[in-house]
Protein backbone atom coordinates (compact mmCIF):
# COMPACT_ATOMS: atom_id res chain seq x y z
CA UNK A 1 0.00 0.00 0.00
CA UNK A 2 1.05 3.61 -0.83
CA UNK A 3 -1.40 6.24 0.37
CA UNK A 4 -0.46 5.01 4.33
CA UNK A 5 2.86 6.65 3.61
CA UNK A 6 1.57 9.96 2.52
CA UNK A 7 -1.09 9.86 5.10
CA UNK A 8 1.69 9.06 7.75
CA UNK A 9 4.06 11.71 6.35
CA UNK A 10 0.94 14.27 5.93
CA UNK A 11 -0.08 13.40 9.55
CA UNK A 12 3.28 14.55 10.44
CA UNK A 13 3.07 18.15 9.12
CA UNK A 14 -0.39 18.62 10.33
CA UNK A 15 0.79 17.89 13.97
CA UNK A 16 3.67 20.62 13.31
CA UNK A 17 1.00 23.51 12.15
CA UNK A 18 -1.18 21.91 15.27
CA UNK A 19 2.19 22.88 17.29
CA UNK A 20 2.73 26.44 15.78
CA UNK A 21 -0.85 27.14 16.90
CA UNK A 22 -0.15 25.77 20.36
CA UNK A 23 3.20 28.06 20.88
CA UNK A 24 1.30 30.99 19.59
CA UNK A 25 -1.88 30.48 21.37
CA UNK A 26 0.49 29.95 24.10
CA UNK A 27 2.85 33.31 23.84
CA UNK A 28 0.17 35.52 22.96
CA UNK A 29 -2.03 34.38 26.40
CA UNK A 30 -4.89 33.44 23.71
CA UNK A 31 -6.68 30.28 24.77
CA UNK A 32 -10.19 30.74 22.00
CA UNK A 33 -9.83 32.83 18.84
CA UNK A 34 -6.96 34.46 17.81
CA UNK A 35 -6.64 37.91 20.37
CA UNK A 36 -6.30 40.20 16.93
CA UNK A 37 -2.69 38.69 17.15
CA UNK A 38 -2.12 38.35 13.03
CA UNK A 39 0.87 35.91 13.25
CA UNK A 40 -1.82 33.74 15.47
CA UNK A 41 -4.59 33.61 12.72
CA UNK A 42 -2.37 32.86 10.07
CA UNK A 43 -1.24 29.89 12.21
CA UNK A 44 -4.54 28.48 12.47
CA UNK A 45 -5.50 29.10 8.69
CA UNK A 46 -2.35 27.34 7.48
CA UNK A 47 -3.56 24.50 10.24
CA UNK A 48 -7.41 24.96 9.38
CA UNK A 49 -6.48 24.84 5.53
CA UNK A 50 -4.40 21.74 5.87
CA UNK A 51 -7.44 20.02 7.53
CA UNK A 52 -9.80 21.09 5.05
CA UNK A 53 -8.07 19.55 1.87
CA UNK A 54 -5.37 16.71 3.07
CA UNK A 55 -8.33 14.34 4.46
CA UNK A 56 -10.23 14.45 1.41
CA UNK A 57 -7.31 14.12 -0.49
CA UNK A 58 -5.92 11.34 0.86
CA UNK A 59 -9.43 9.29 0.44
CA UNK A 60 -9.81 9.94 -2.74
CA UNK A 61 -5.66 8.63 -3.31
CA UNK A 62 -7.13 5.20 -1.21
CA UNK A 63 -10.02 5.17 -3.37
CA UNK A 64 -7.79 4.45 -6.16
CA UNK A 65 -5.10 2.73 -4.83
CA UNK A 66 -8.48 0.04 -3.59
CA UNK A 67 -9.67 -0.35 -7.31
CA UNK A 68 -6.30 -0.86 -8.69
CA UNK A 69 -4.80 -4.66 -8.54
CA UNK A 70 -1.38 -3.73 -7.46
CA UNK A 71 0.37 -0.24 -6.22
CA UNK A 72 0.68 2.58 -9.36
CA UNK A 73 4.03 4.73 -9.15
CA UNK A 74 0.92 7.30 -9.95
CA UNK A 75 -0.15 7.09 -6.51
CA UNK A 76 3.49 8.05 -5.10
CA UNK A 77 3.85 11.03 -7.67
CA UNK A 78 -0.04 11.91 -6.58
CA UNK A 79 1.51 12.11 -2.86
CA UNK A 80 4.43 13.46 -3.29
CA UNK A 81 2.26 16.10 -4.81
CA UNK A 82 0.03 16.66 -2.35
CA UNK A 83 2.76 16.56 0.41
CA UNK A 84 4.82 19.16 -1.77
CA UNK A 85 1.59 21.39 -2.13
CA UNK A 86 0.49 21.17 1.44
CA UNK A 87 3.98 22.85 2.52
CA UNK A 88 4.14 25.38 -0.29
CA UNK A 89 0.84 26.07 0.71
CA UNK A 90 0.97 26.12 4.48
CA UNK A 91 4.74 27.81 4.37
CA UNK A 92 3.00 30.77 2.30
CA UNK A 93 -0.06 31.15 4.65
CA UNK A 94 2.36 31.12 7.69
CA UNK A 95 4.63 34.24 6.24
CA UNK A 96 4.01 37.83 7.88
CA UNK A 97 4.13 39.18 4.57
CA UNK A 98 2.49 35.78 2.21
CA UNK A 99 4.18 35.36 -1.20
CA UNK A 100 1.60 34.51 -3.20
CA UNK A 101 3.01 32.70 -5.67
CA UNK A 102 4.14 29.94 -2.75
CA UNK A 103 0.21 29.83 -1.92
CA UNK A 104 -1.04 29.26 -5.45
CA UNK A 105 1.44 27.28 -6.74
CA UNK A 106 0.41 24.97 -3.75
CA UNK A 107 -3.30 25.38 -3.99
CA UNK A 108 -2.42 24.06 -7.57
CA UNK A 109 -1.04 20.98 -6.81
CA UNK A 110 -3.60 20.23 -4.46
CA UNK A 111 -6.21 20.75 -7.09
CA UNK A 112 -4.65 18.76 -9.41
CA UNK A 113 -4.33 15.76 -6.99
CA UNK A 114 -8.21 16.20 -6.40
CA UNK A 115 -9.23 16.41 -9.72
CA UNK A 116 -6.88 13.56 -10.69
CA UNK A 117 -7.94 11.28 -7.96
CA UNK A 118 -11.85 12.09 -8.32
CA UNK A 119 -11.16 11.29 -12.51
CA UNK A 120 -9.18 7.83 -12.01
CA UNK A 121 -11.05 6.76 -9.47
CA UNK A 122 -14.34 7.54 -11.69
CA UNK A 123 -12.17 5.64 -14.78
CA UNK A 124 -11.64 2.77 -12.48
CA UNK A 125 -14.83 2.47 -11.17
CA UNK A 126 -16.59 2.25 -14.37
CA UNK A 127 -14.62 -0.03 -15.86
Amino acid sequence: MITPIYAALLCLVFIFLALRVVKFRHGYKVALGDGDEKLLRKAIRAHGNFAEYVPFALLLMLMVELQLDQGSQYLHILGALLLIGRLLHAYAVSQPSEPLAFRVYGMFLTFSVLISSALWSLYLGIL
